[in-house]
């Protein structure tokens, strides 16, 4: 035999053994095992940030998650918990609180005590809430936070002192200055219920009322309105007043409130017309139109309800 078929035998053999080894099953090249390679390490970054995205065992979220809620737009009522849809029940709620009470009340609000000190200075009735001086001394004037630009005028407050005594007065007044936040500058008569006048100041607590009266809401028109200005007070509401509001045309007009207690009507709309009254806790109460009469008190018949 030759040489050369030896050679070509030989050569035939290696072809038949290379092609056996590539056709095996489970056999990859190199390209394959190297993409494939690539692909696991991806794994554990995406199994790791599984968790991230769920919530802690404490139930709240996780900074990862934060970071995904502040893109989102948040649901009506704060949760500690991420969702990107709120909720039915606490969106009613807020409904309900935004037409209720927390709307309409300022910073003195039903059902809340609040804590500071008494003072007291020499009072007649009259002050900031541009009242008439009266025989009427349980009166009180309010810290400027808690005055609050007028809202506080005519609200009517229990005060508590330490020893147990107690006194509900009237807000007339503004006490500004030294005066700091739940601090309430009493006529001296009212003071003199709770303690000596030589203690000078006491803490106290306090908290709003809604007492008994036979009287109702009397309005006046401030001095120097006619049917193109004028400025509306309403006196002797048992509540506190939220809104004061005009008939104009087929509707309402709400009114601006000035810091000395008068609704204000630049452009002389609805003065001389009825008028409609809404106290913090949502009453409303219509009055027949009156005669714009500067500077005199008119009496209603309405009255808010006692709570």
């Amino acid at each position: 035999m030759s040489k050369r078929w030896l050679f070509l035998s030989a050569a035939a053999v290696l072809i038949v053994v290379s092609l056996a080894l590539v056709l095996l099953p489970g056999h990859k090249n190199g390209e394959e095992v190297k993409a494939e390679a690539g692909s696991a390490a991806t794994e554990p970054s995406a199994i790791s940030s599984s968790p991230a995205n769920s919530p802690s065992p404490s139930g709240t979220s996780t900074a990862s998650a934060k970071a995904t809620a502040a893109s989102k737009k948040p649901s009506a009522t704060p949760s500690a918990r991420v969702t990107t849809k709120p909720a039915a029940t606490p969106t009613t709620k807020t409904r309900q609180q935004a037409s209720g009470t927390a709307s309409l009340a300022g910073r003195i609000r039903p059902g809340v005590t609040y804590g500071g000190v008494a003072t007291f200075y020499d009072a007649d009735g009259g002050g900031a809430c541009m009242y008439d001086p009266s025989g009427d001394v349980m009166t009180g004037a309010m810290n400027t936070a808690d005055y609050e630009s007028s809202k506080a005028c005519g609200a009517y407050v229990l005060v508590h002192a330490a020893n147990g005594a107690t006194v509900t007065v009237r807000i007339t007044n503004e006490c500004p200055g030294d005066c700091a936040p739940g601090q309430i500058d009493l006529s001296a008569q009212a003071f003199a219920k709770l303690a000596a006048p030589s203690a000078g100041r006491i803490p106290i607590t306090w908290n709003l009322v809604s007492p008994s009266t036979s009287d109702t809401i009397s309005i006046r028109y401030k001095t120097g309105s006619t049917r193109y200005w004028c400025g509306i007070q309403a006196i002797g509401h048992r509540n506190p007043l939220a809104r004061l509001e005009v008939a104009v045309g087929s509707g309402w007009r709400q009114l601006q409130r000035a810091d000395y207690n008068y609704f204000l009507s630049e452009d002389g709309s609805g003065c001389g017309g009825a008028l409609r009254l809404t106290d913090i806790y949502g009453e409303q109460l219509t009055v027949p139109a009156l005669a714009v009469r500067a500077n005199v008190t008119q009496s209603t018949q309405v009255q808010f309800a006692k709570h």
